[in-house]
């Protein structure tokens, strides 16, 4: 039996009991979720359904990350709520691959851990089962997992195995539309430039459960963990001089009462330059070398290879001795003595963090 594998919150559950009630069967996963974006979260699922189906025994096959074909399957469709046609369009577009898969791996059964989602339509997923099943031959199966206390044990399976929470759907209409009904920032989008690891980012949950397979693989005792933090993002900014642009990095949790103000400095104190206006310091690349003892050539190179927000957030603490200053911190190649129009579109708010403890 080929079973469709959409996340391993749903599947690891849904893949136990598919064990139990075929004993007989050779079970294999075959993750095709084309739907799932950004690419880093697709990475993100497929190394937790990975992690969740070696738990269990089960040989797992990837498809392809056909997103483009997704795309156009699904034009026209983008404004349609959860559950409507465009989620139809998408059980069909999964599950004719993987009955596909089927055929091509001379297996005779086919069933989909989208039906124990409370997010899926069950009905719907067994329409087009059987419409598939019909044309190739492959028997649908369909399991309804979820009722009675169903949806309790898949609870307690994913606490259990440390497995990943996703918090949406999968596709960037369903992320869009609900980041907009949660007045939440979709910061899942954000990809910086510089590949700079930004904390709650999918490549830092990916860092996060990375570490996690290494420690069950070394059988060292962990649990994951929630922490409430102060998050940032860097919308865009910039620094000029004589309306010409100079490089310039815009330090981590760099907040200003204004996105846009024109300034001067006011002095001068150990490398670190007052302005006269919403508290913004400036700093040469020489001495934010000396300060966090790098060798950076030029302010552009740090642009595209900057510390870790780790090591900056402590590179802030040493220059404003605070760790509430939530001021502008600005590194320039030189600090001259002009007027500077900055320009910060930024925003800090609260988060949930996992961790590993």
């Amino acid at each position: 039996m080929l079973v469709h594998i959409c996340c391993s919150v749903d599947s690891h559950y849904f893949l136990e009991k598919i064990k139990e009630e075929y004993k007989d069967e050779e079970i294999v996963g075959y993750f095709y979720d084309p739907n799932i974006h950004p690419y880093s979260e697709y990475r993100l699922r497929y190394l937790d359904v990975e992690f969740s189906c070696k738990k269990l025994g089960i040989k797992l096959f990837e498809g392809d990350y056909n997103l483009e074909a997704w795309l156009k399957k699904t034009k026209g469709m983008e404004e349609l709520p959860e559950k409507g046609e465009r989620c139809t369009v998408c059980y069909d577009f999964r599950l004719e691959n993987s009955f596909d898969k089927a055929i091509e791996l001379g297996h005779n059964k086919v069933t989909t851990t989208l039906l124990i989602s409370p997010k899926k339509s069950q009905e719907k997923l067994e329409i087009i089962g059987n419409i598939l099943s019909k044309r190739t031959g492959i028997e649908f199966v369909f399991k309804d997992y979820r009722s009675g206390i169903g949806m309790q044990m898949q609870g307690l399976r994913v606490k259990e195995n440390n497995l990943y929470r996703q918090n949406y759907c999968g596709c960037i209409y369903g992320l869009s539309a609900q980041r907009e009904h949660q007045k939440k920032l979709m910061d899942e989008m954000f990809s910086p430039i510089s590949n700079q690891i930004l904390p709650e980012s999918i490549e830092q949950r990916l860092e996060l459960y990375y570490k996690r397979n290494k420690l069950e693989e070394n059988k060292i005792n962990y649990k994951l963990i929630k922490q409430k933090i102060l998050n940032y993002r860097l919308f865009s900014g910039k620094i000029s001089i004589k309306n010409e642009v100079i490089p310039s990095y815009i330090f981590f949790y760099s907040l200003g009462t204004k996105k846009q103000i024109s300034t001067k400095i006011d002095f001068e104190k150990d490398g670190i330059f007052y302005l006269n206006r919403d508290e913004v310091k400036l700093i040469t690349i020489n001495t934010f070398n000396k300060l966090s003892n790098s060798t950076y050539k030029s302010t552009k190179e740090l642009m595209y290879n900057p510390l870790k927000i780790e090591d900056e957030i402590e590179l802030r603490f040493k220059i404003l001795k605070s760790y509430y200053d939530l001021s502008p911190i600005i590194v320039l190649d030189e600090v001259v003595d002009e007027k500077y129009d900055i320009f910060i579109n930024s925003i800090n708010y609260e988060d949930i963090k996992e961790e590993i403890v």
